[in-house]
């Protein structure tokens, strides 16, 4: 097989991991915006989140891992809508916020 086509195949592999990685994290973002609304006894509207931002991110072992940061839209009465995000270092939801307060708090960031 010619080069030019492996490298095409190695770039399409590529493509699909990290198509599939993105799936995974914003499953786990809607899940951790799902839990900090349910628990403060808001509504998440529309159930999902929209990607922010996406940057490259060192972990406490050195690991490159991508960090993602989404932002999704609550309501206290239904009537409103309050703007929230979920920052997702690899594949774990690290902090949700939600307006001014601080919902969870596991920041390997700060």
């Amino acid at each position: 097989m010619p080069w030019p086509e492996i490298l095409a195949l190695v770039l399409m592999g590529g493509l699909a991991w990290f198509w599939h990685d993105s799936l995974l994290a914003r499953d786990e973002a809607v899940k951790a915006a799902r839990r900090a609304c349910e628990s403060e006894g808001l509504q998440l509207l529309d159930d999902t989140v929209a990607l922010g931002s996406l940057r490259p991110y060192r972990d406490d072992e050195g690991r490159l891992k991508p960090r993602r940061i989404y932002h999704f839209e609550f309501s206290e009465t239904g009537d409103n809508r309050r703007r929230g995000s979920v920052v997702v270092l690899g594949h774990r939801a690290t902090v949700v916020h939600l307006g001014l307060q601080l919902v969870r708090r596991d920041d390997p960031l700060q």
